[in-house]
């Protein structure tokens, strides 16, 4: 589909907090018709500079084709969509529902629920990356749900980032998400032990951190990660609750389908001394201090420019 066909179906945006407003952004940077609102307005106001219409609420969005919902939780995507100024809650209703947000299945097949009950399919399409992720156009998609709907939503799904991935219907992309942050947590910690190791034994975690990155161990995460991890830089990109609170849900589908996870297990721990010693504004990559201080080793940024391998993509 080209830039013009984009147009041909009208979008609503519900959401603008560091990811959403990245999105919403790039979808008016491809030309598409993308009417936006957020709960606190100002938060969406800017967008109007990039061509968006901003709306008073997400009833407003009653007569888009297609509406997206990025939000902070389930409470909040319940409200967005099926209370008294959701998106439901006027006469007209729009084709699609696609929920970006990492709420959990249950509230998503709430959601889902009501929305078939006016005639509204749904798509679950949860995401992988953060706001600066978004920016580089390196943003990776899971869907699930209705497949003819996935196709009407898949080119601008495309736009998001670099790729989206349909895993079948109902809530597949909410187990997808939630494995993905699984991982996401055992990793970090595991980079966290390795690099204090290095460091320990006198490797600047500089270097020990190249060499990871060039090796075939490195990912487009830990390339990421690396400045933060060296310079100490921890202003969140994704808070140690909003990681246990994934952590929980991992936990809980495991115990439902009998498959035991001890290192989740383990890592939700970790992630829950994190908290308590202090790290619940900060981002989870400061499970690195946490670790460090088991270690009794004190850390210091190392004042180092580093390639985050998103640098100049877009």
């Amino acid at each position: 589909m080209t830039k013009a066909g984009l147009k041909d179906y009208r979008l609503g945006w519900v959401g603008t907090g560091r990811m959403g407003y990245a999105m919403a952004s790039r979808l008016l940077k491809s030309g598409c018709d993308v009417t936006v609102c957020n709960r606190t307005r100002a938060k969406a106001e800017p967008l109007a500079k990039a061509g968006a219409t901003i709306a008073d609420s997400p009833a407003d969005l009653a007569d888009r084709d297609i509406v997206f919902t990025m939000v902070s939780g389930p409470d909040d995507l319940i409200e967005v969509v099926t209370g008294s100024k959701g998106v439901l809650s006027r006469s007209a209703a729009p084709k699609l529902l696609v929920d970006c947000s990492s709420v959990s299945t249950e509230a998503s097949a709430a959601v889902r629920e009501q929305a078939a009950a006016r005639g509204v399919a749904m798509l679950a399409a949860p995401v992988s990356g953060n706001a600066k992720v978004v920016k580089a156009g390196l943003l990776s998609v899971v869907a699930s749900g209705p497949e003819a709907q996935f196709k009407m939503a898949e080119p601008y799904l495309a736009l998001l980032g670099r790729g989206v991935s349909y895993v079948g219907e109902g809530e597949l992309a909410r187990m997808v998400k939630i494995c993905h942050n699984i991982l996401l947590g055992v990793v970090t910690q595991s980079l966290a032990e390795i690099t204090v190791l290095a460091e320990k034994g006198g490797v600047p975690r500089h270097a020990f951190l190249d060499f990871i990155n060039k090796s075939v161990m490195g990912s487009l995460f830990t390339r990421y990660k690396s400045p933060a991890f060296v310079n100490l830089d921890w202003t969140p990109t994704f808070t140690p609750y909003l990681l246990r609170k994934d952590l929980d849900l991992g936990l809980e589908a495991g115990r439902n389908l009998g498959v035991p996870q001890p290192l989740t297990a383990l890592t939700r721990e970790i992630v829950q001394s994190m908290i308590g010693n202090g790290y619940q504004d900060s981002d989870f990559g400061a499970l690195l201090e946490l670790e460090a201080k088991a270690a009794g080793l004190e850390l210091k940024s190392e004042n180092k420019m580093i390639d985050d391998g998103l640098s100049g993509k877009s």
